[in-house]
């Protein structure tokens, strides 16, 4: 009596059987591992020139010759934002306090560390004033 069919044991070698997706799955891997590293050797310098220019040619050029250091970077522009008002800076602060209060510390360092966070938070909250940086 034949209980049930059991299929046989599959015939080759687990390369036999995979033999197709194995190579793609390599090649895969291995291009983007090479897309990867070649990302990190691009010089910040050159993209900008790069930028600046619009062409191609001026990035292979600037690629092929070493970059010196005399090369003076934009100026960064910051942007000043208005200051956040006080009652929202309180609110802000009881929030974190909140969330400061569910932390479970590991050790009795971190116990002490959140603790004086907490009381500097607690300060800042019942000051009639907040400091502005």
């Amino acid at each position: 009596m034949d209980g049930g069919s059991v299929p046989p044991p599959p015939k080759g070698s687990f390369a036999r059987r995979y033999k197709y997706a194995l190579p793609l799955l390599l090649t895969a891997v291995g291009g983007y591992l090479f897309l990867r590293t070649k990302k990190k050797e691009i010089d910040p310098a050159s993209e900008v020139v790069a930028a600046e220019s619009g062409s191609a040619s001026a990035a292979s050029v600037t690629m092929e010759r070493p970059v010196s250091s005399a090369v003076v970077a934009a100026p960064v522009v910051i942007k000043t934002r208005e200051p956040i008002p006080e009652m929202q800076q309180r609110a802000l602060f009881k929030w974190i306090l909140e969330e400061k209060r569910k932390v479970k510390p590991r050790n009795a360092e971190e116990k002490k560390k959140i603790d004086e966070e907490k009381a500097i938070l607690k300060h800042f909250i019942g000051s009639k004033t907040i400091p502005t940086l």
